[in-house]
């Protein structure tokens, strides 16, 4: 789904954001992006929607779709529903009616399509931002951080969410323990480079070498692996 080889960005002020990233995703997989402050996690995000344009091979295959870590920056129109159905319109899709109630139906937000985006919650925020990606159907969905700053039950609710959604994942996290519950596969950046690329539960379990890019799991935390089959 995803090809990245060599993927380089500067930004204007000569700071290399991404400095030669190979990355590679398969169709099905859910892998979680995480990474110290100013690694390149969200320039890497942004790339792939085609946000930002720097150097290198990237090639995708089916749509991107893009949830930002904030709903604002997703949700402008009078209604939920007609947020959720600007992008298919925009595109030219049929069935917009059928798709925008599917979306609804998918992130549980249906009793609320003729809600103001402004009057609901953040969680409940989120919840249509996601939506109106998925009304358009891309092959693989891209989260920004989708836990910031969200209670305990929200984001235990989205977590539930995101767990249902049969496609691809990408999620850029600094919510370790999101990473673990929900992606297979963890790949580490810091400083505009993949230091590290495996199962996420290996990858988190490896004190050592979260400590030395500024991360670590919250205090009491403790990593379960599902027992093996029988």
């Amino acid at each position: 789904m995803i090809h990245a080889r060599g993927l380089r960005y500067a930004y204007p002020n000569g700071v290399a954001a991404l400095d030669g990233v190979d990355l590679s995703v398969a169709p099905g997989e859910r892998v979680a992006i995480v990474g110290p402050n100013g690694a390149g996690k969200t320039t890497f995000m942004l790339q792939l929607n085609g946000l930002l344009r720097g150097s290198g091979e990237l090639t995708v295959t089916g749509g991107i779709g893009l949830v930002f870590q904030d709903p604002d920056d997703q949700l402008f129109m009078p209604t939920v529903r007609e947020d959720v159905a600007f992008g298919p319109l925009n595109l030219g899709l049929a069935d917009v009616p059928a798709r925008v109630e599917a979306a609804l139906e998918a992130v549980r937000m249906r009793e609320y399509a003729d809600r103001a985006p402004h009057q609901l919650s953040l969680g409940q925020k989120r919840r249509v931002a996601i939506a109106t990606v998925l009304a358009m159907d891309p092959s693989v969905l891209v989260l920004d951080e989708p836990s910031a700053n969200l209670d305990p039950r929200t984001r235990r609710e989205l977590m539930e969410l995101l767990e249902r959604l049969d496609r691809t994942l990408l999620i850029v996290t600094h919510d370790l323990p999101l990473a673990a519950r929900l992606c297979e596969r963890a790949v580490l950046l810091s400083a505009g480079r993949v230091v590290a690329d495996e199962p996420a539960l290996d990858l988190l379990a490896d004190e050592q070498l979260l400590a030395e890019h500024d991360l670590e799991l919250p205090e009491g935390y403790v990593l379960t692996r599902p027992p093996l089959p029988a």
